[in-house]
C-alpha cells in the first residue's frame, strides 16, 4: 500500500532511551573536532554506539540516502573514520552492533577537517573502536501489545569479537510489526457543497513479519586491512481494507495487498597506508533484491487484481587515493563504476479482462562511472576550506514496453567553508549542485486501489539537477548545550513530480521544469541542571519547508508534492543513577504531505505521536524498557478531491473522498541482556 507508515516490531526492539543527563565534559574543542569519551555517556548507561550518537549535543543522525551506487549515499556517521561497506545494512543497525563497551571515544567533526572524508556533509560523527578483545553478545527479546489485541513480539541475538586488529561480528533477529497509519474510522464522499454521496465504516489493519542474517569479518592483509561483511533479509507484510459501506446502499468493498521482499548482499573492503601521508581504499560490493506485490480489489460490481515482480540487482567497485601534503592540505580522487539492473512484470485485470499499463513491463540496465577530488584545507586556526569535483556518465537502455538508450553527463561541483572565531561559535557555507538519481521506482507501473489507483511508469524521466546553497550558524553554551540554525536554498531544474502520461489515462512520474526548495532548521540541545532537573535533559529538531513549482496540468504555482511544510520532534529525557534508571517522553510532530495528480489532489496528514518510557537496569548486564506507544491514541486521516478528468485552474472538484483512520495506543516491553568481555 502506496506510503505506508508502520512501525514494525524489530525497529522498537533495537529502540533504546535517547537519554541524556549532566555527564563529564567533551575534550576540548581543537581544529574543529570534539571528542567524547565514554565517561560523557556513563550516567545514561548505554548499550552500543547508536544510543551514545544519540546523546551528542546539536548532532541530528541521518541514515543516509538510499541511492545506486557508493558516492555521496552514506549517513552522517564513520565507524573508525569510514563508511560502512553495506548498503542493504542501514547505519542505525550497524551502530547497534558495536556494543558501548568497545567505543573508545565518539569525534564530532564540524566543518572537516584535514584527512577525514566528510561523505559531502558539514557534520558528521566518527565511532572509534577499541582494539578486539574477547567475545560479547546481546540477547533481546520484546513483545507490543497493540489496543486491538494483536501482540506482536520479536527477538534478536548479537555476538563480536577479535583480538588485536582481527575482528568478527554477527547477529540474527525475527520480528512482527503493525502499520500504525492504519485503523478502523469513519470513511465519507461528498460534494464541494457538503452533500453526502457515500457513507462507509472503515475496517482496515496491516502486519507481518521479517528477518535478518549478517556476518562481518576483518583481519590484517597485505600490510593494510580487509573487511567481508554479508546480509539477508526477507519481509512479508499484508494490509487488509474493508470498506462497509451504509449509504447510499449497504455493501461491502475490500482491498487486499501483500508485499514479499528478499535481498542479499556481500560486500568488501580493503584499505592500507601508502607511505606516512598517503592511503588506498577499495570497496566491492554486490546486492540482489526481488519483491512481489499482489493488491485485489473486490465489490459487487467490480473485481480488480493488480500484481508486480520486480527484480534489481547492483554491482559496485570503487577506489580512492587519499594524501595529506601538510597538517593543514590533504587531498583525495578517486573513480566508482556501478552496473544496475530492473526487469519489472506488471498485470492489471478488471472484471477478468487484462488492461495494458504503460511501462508496465520491462527491463532496464544502467552503468554508471563517476570520477571525483577532494581537497580540504585548513589555512588557519579558525578557517577550514573544502572543495570537491564529481564528473558522473552513465548510460541507460529500457526494453520491453518502452525501448530507449540514452547517455546522461553531470558535472557537480562543491565548496563549503567553516569559520570558527571561537570555540564554541561556528558559521557553516556550502553551496553544491546536486544531480538527483533516476529511482527505479519511477520508471515501472505501480497501483495503490484505496488511493492513487493504477500508475504507469516512465523510463524517459531526467534526473533532478539542484543548485543548492546552505548557511549553518552553531553556538555552544553551558557546557554540553548546543543551537544549530540552518538554511537551504534549492534551485531545482528539471524537477520531477507527478503529471499525466501520454495516453492521458493515467498518472505518472514527469519532469516538470524548473522551481524552487527552502528549509529552515533549528536543532537544540539543553542540558537541564542549570534549571535544577538534575541529570534532565530536552533535545528538538523542526525544519520549515517551501517550495514552488509549475504545475504540468493547470500551469499555476504549486509546491512540490509530498514535501512536507514542517516537521518536528523533541524529546525530554532525565537520568536517576540512585535508581539505575532513565524516564523520559518522546514526540513527534504531525505533519501534511500533498500529492498532486492530473485529475485529483491527494493529502495526507499524521496526528502527533508521542511515546512515554522508561527503562530500568536491573543489573549491570540486564535492562528492562518499557514504553506506551502512541499514547494519545493519534490517527492519520488521508483526504482526496477528485475531478471529472484532467485539472484545470479554477476547477473545483466533482467529489471529496475522506478516510480518517484511528491507532489507538500500544503497550511496549523489553529485556535486554548482555554477556562477555
Amino acid at each position: 500500500m502506496g506510503g505506508r507508515h508502520r512501525m514494525p516490531i524489530m525497529s522498537l526492539l533495537a529502540q533504546a532511551a535517547a537519554a541524556v543527563a549532566a555527564p563529564e565534559a567533551a575534550a576540548a574543542p581543537q581544529e574543529g573536532v570534539i571528542g567524547y569519551p565514554p565517561a560523557f555517556f556513563a550516567a545514561q548507561q548505554p548499550a552500543n554506539a547508536f544510543e551514545m550518537i544519540q546523546r551528542l549535543p546539536g548532532f541530528a543522525f541521518t541514515n543516509g540516502d538510499a541511492i545506486r551506487g557508493f558516492e555521496g549515499g552514506g549517513g552522517n556517521v564513520l565507524i573508525d573514520g569510514q563508511r560502512p561497506t553495506s548498503k542493504t545494512d542501514n547505519l542505525e543497525e550497524l551502530l547497534r552492533r558495536v556494543p558501548a563497551n568497545q567505543v573508545e571515544r565518539i569525534d564530532l567533526i564540524r566543518g572537516g577537517a584535514p584527512g577525514i572524508d566528510m561523505q559531502g556533509r558539514t557534520v558528521i560523527a566518527n565511532v572509534v573502536r577499541k582494539p578486539g578483545a574477547g567475545v560479547q553478545g546481546v540477547v533481546q527479546a520484546a513483545v507490543n501489545r497493540i489496543y486491538d489485541g494483536r501482540a506482536p513480539y520479536g527477538m534478536r541475538l548479537e555476538l563480536s569479537g577479535g583480538e588485536g586488529r582481527r575482528k568478527w561480528e554477527g547477529s540474527a533477529r525475527f520480528g512482527f510489526g503493525v502499520d500504525d497509519g492504519l485503523g478502523d474510522g469513519p470513511g465519507v464522499h461528498v460534494r464541494p457543497d457538503g452533500t453526502v454521496l457515500r457513507q462507509a465504516r472503515l475496517e482496515t489493519e496491516g502486519d507481518g513479519g521479517n528477518y535478518t542474517v549478517t556476518g562481518a569479518y576483518e583481519q590484517p592483509v597485505a600490510g593494510g586491512s580487509a573487511r567481508l561483511n554479508a546480509r539477508h533479509f526477507g519481509d512479508k507484510f499484508k494490509v487488509e481494507i474493508d470498506d462497509i459501506v451504509t449509504f447510499p446502499a449497504p455493501r461491502l468493498e475490500t482491498v487486499d495487498e501483500t508485499y514479499r521482499t528478499f535481498e542479499n548482499e556481500i560486500g568488501g573492503r580493503f584499505a592500507r597506508d601508502l607511505g606516512a601521508r598517503s592511503g588506498l581504499e577499495l570497496v566491492g560490493l554486490h546486492q540482489t533484491r526481488d519483491r512481489e506485490i499482489t493488491s485485489r480489489f473486490e465489490s459487487p460490481a467490480t473485481r480488480n487484481h493488480f500484481g508486480i515482480e520486480r527484480e534489481t540487482e547492483e554491482s559496485i567497485a570503487r577506489g580512492v587515493l587519499r594524501h595529506r601534503l601538510t597538517d593543514a592540505l590533504s587531498l583525495e580522487g578517486g573513480g566508482e563504476i556501478a552496473r544496475n539492473r530492473l526487469h519489472s512484470q506488471t498485470l492489471l485485470t478488471v472484471n477478468g479482462a487484462p488492461v495494458a499499463v504503460p511501462s508496465g513491463n520491462v527491463r532496464v540496465q544502467e552503468t554508471r562511472r563517476q570520477a571525483f577530488t577532494r581537497a580540504t584545507w585548513k589555512p588557519t586556526a579558525e578557517w577550514t576550506v573544502e572543495t570537491g569535483l564529481r564528473y558522473e556518465a552513465s548510460r541507460i537502455s529500457s526494453r520491453g514496453d518502452t525501448v530507449l538508450d540514452k547517455t546522461l553527463h553531470f558535472v557537480k561541483p562543491r565548496a563549503s567553508a567553516t569559520w570558527a572565531p571561537r570555540p564554541s561559535t561556528q558559521v557553516r557555507l556550502r553551496i553544491e549542485r546536486e544531480v538527483g538519481q533516476l529511482n527505479f521506482d519511477d520508471v515501472v507501473a505501480s497501483a495503490n486501489f484505496t488511493g492513487t489507483g493504477v500508475t504507469s511508469g516512465n523510463p524517459d524521466i531526467e534526473p533532478q539537477q539542484a543548485w543548492v546553497s546552505e548557511v549553518s550558524l552553531e553556538q555552544r553554551f553551558w557546557g554540553d548545550a548546543a543551537v544549530v540554525l540552518t538554511y537551504r536554498h534549492f534551485a531545482l531544474r528539471d524537477a520531477i513530480d507527478r503529471g499525466p502520461d501520454p495516453s492521458g489515462a493515467f498518472d505518472a512520474p514527469a519532469n516538470i521544469g524548473s522551481g524552487t526548495k527552502d528549509e529552515w532548521v533549528a536543532n537544540l540541545t539543553l542540558p537541564l541542571d542549570r534549571l535544577k532537573i538534575r541529570g534532565g535533559q530536552v533535545r528538538g529538531q523542526v525544519t520549515w519547508r517551501d517550495s514552488e513549482v509549475a504545475d504540468p496540468t493547470t500551469g499555476e504555482a504549486r509546491e512540490i508534492s509530498n514535501l512536507r511544510p514542517l516537521e518536528w520532534e523533541a524529546s525530554f529525557t532525565q537520568d536517576v543513577p540512585t535508581l539505575r534508571m532513565t524516564w523520559g517522553v518522546d514526540a513527534f510532530g504531525g505533519w501534511r504531505q500533498t500529492s498532486y495528480r492530473f485529475n485529483s489532489i491527494d493529502t495526507t496528514k499524521l496526528k502527533t505521536y508521542v511515546r512515554p518510557f522508561v527503562e530500568w537496569r536491573a543489573q549491570t548486564d540486564l535492562t528492562v524498557r518499557a514504553e506506551i506507544p502512541n499514547v494519545t491514541s493519534r490517527g492519520l486521516r488521508r483526504t482526496r478531491q477528485v475531478f471529472d478528468g484532467a485539472r484545470s485552474a479554477g476547477e473545483a472538484p466533482v467529489r471529496i473522498e475522506d478516510r480518517d483512520y484511528q491507532f489507538g495506543r500500544m503497550y511496549y516491553v523489553r529485556i535486554r541482556k548482555t554477556f562477555g568481555a
